[in-house]
């Protein structure tokens, strides 16, 4: 799959930012949530819970950045950074509808998320009936 410089962009900003993030759970989970008010206290089996999935938007993150360097990982990558990123807001939504409003440096995230989704959607869906717009989505779509 050839990805347009807006594709390679958008995936290059959804991957350092998984990568990031991800990693920052990983190894200093107190750090993180402390930016966003949360004391985590020394509880290991709820450290465990963060650190997995942190290592695995971490390594999703890492196969978004292939993408943007190998033609043959751009269709996965594409779709792990689609997956990523509107889970996650969804995920925020539910629990806003579930347990309130959050802190507003969780909402700051869930904006940011939000934001990046939807160039994710502007980048990688078809914009008209030409021929190459439609292969680029069959090919996204498997």
């Amino acid at each position: 799959m050839h990805l347009t410089r807006f594709q390679k962009i958008t995936l290059g900003i959804s991957g350092l930012t998984a990568v990031a993030i991800g990693t920052l759970i990983t190894l200093t989970p107190h750090a993180f949530y402390a930016s966003y008010g949360i004391a985590l206290g020394q509880d290991p089996n709820l450290l465990s819970e963060l650190r997995a999935p942190g290592a695995g938007l971490a390594i999703f993150g890492a196969l978004m950045l292939s993408g943007v360097f190998r033609a043959s990982l751009a269709q996965i990558a594409a779709a792990v950074a689609l997956t990523v990123y509107l889970a996650f807001p969804f995920g925020r939504i539910v629990g806003i509808a579930m347990d309130g409003m959050p802190s507003g440096s969780v909402i700051s995230a869930l904006v940011f998320e939000v934001v990046i989704a939807v160039l994710l959607l502007a980048a990688f869906k078809p914009t008209g009936t030409t021929g190459s717009n439609r292969e680029r989505f069959v090919d996204l779509a498997g």
